[in-house]
């Protein structure tokens, strides 16, 4: 690299997050690191964006020091709104987390995280979700010294157009992670329930749970990577097109009807 990179930091779980703080600090050791970031934890929004209403921002500090730009939107919202209207250029990376909690399998159309990162890539702009594998609290130092050396690697080696890299580390110390492997999405996904209760003014509510269903066995799949103390990096695009059914309806020969 021959210039100092512009490197975008965001995440879905809230610019108040431990993990967008290892991941910032992180990146000012690789060069010019800015956050914009959600307001408040933004979990689970998959890619939505905000039209109808306006996006506001703030400056965030931490300690009396300038961290970031807060915003009340999406985590799509912040790469919109930080590479087209905050930075002063195009950055030449954009990485988000790091998130609590795995985004593995099914996981990843629903995660803000992902979709953080998808909107760079949309942008042109290479980029990477990082997310560590628990959602109880985590040493985040590891995870952070694995984002540094991933993230020279792509700003030195570049990425396919269309295509990010989503990351999963387990959350142990790093002497009891086996090595990295490159896998594939897998089909896991929850089984989901709705907790019915009831507020004080009697008035029943929902609280969406569930648990997770292993679909794979495979060692190149992300989710049994991660089982087996592997770094999971899925490379991943979202062209969803069905290309064997694609063929397939052709053969149907669909017209008008007469």
């Amino acid at each position: 690299m021959d210039k100092k990179p512009l490197i975008l930091v965001t995440n879905d779980d809230g610019i108040y997050a431990p993990g967008i703080r290892a991941l910032y600090h992180a990146m000012t050791r690789l060069g010019e690191a800015k956050v914009v970031a959600p307001d408040s934890e933004r979990s689970a929004v998959g890619h939505a964006i905000t039209i109808s209403d306006p996006l506001r921002v703030w400056e965030y500090e931490r300690n009396g020091d300038f961290f970031g730009y807060a915003v009340n939107g999406t985590p799509a919202d912040c790469v919109k709104l930080g590479v087209k209207a905050i930075l002063n250029k195009k950055p030449d990376l954009v990485v988000s987390g790091i998130n609590q909690g795995p985004n593995t399998a099914i996981n990843i159309m629903y995660s803000g995280t992902v979709s953080a990162a998808t909107e760079g890539t949309l942008m042109g702009i290479p980029s990477i979700a990082f997310s560590i594998a628990s959602f109880k609290k985590s040493d985040f130092a590891f995870a952070a010294e694995f984002a540094i050396y991933l993230s020279r690697m792509v700003l030195e080696k570049g990425l396919p157009e269309g295509t990010l890299l989503n990351v999963n580390i387990p959350a142990l110390p790093a002497e009891e992670i086996r090595g990295v492997k490159i896998t594939r999405q897998g089909r896991g996904r929850y089984e989901e329930f709705f907790d019915k209760r009831v507020d004080p003014w009697d008035r029943n509510y929902y609280w969406l749970s569930g648990k997770k269903l292993l679909l794979d066995n495979e060692s190149d799949i992300d989710d049994v990577a991660v089982m087996e103390n592997y770094i999971a990096i899925t490379p991943i695009q979202f062209d969803l097109t069905d290309y064997k059914v694609l063929k397939n309806l052709q053969k149907w020969e669909i017209k008008l009807p007469s």
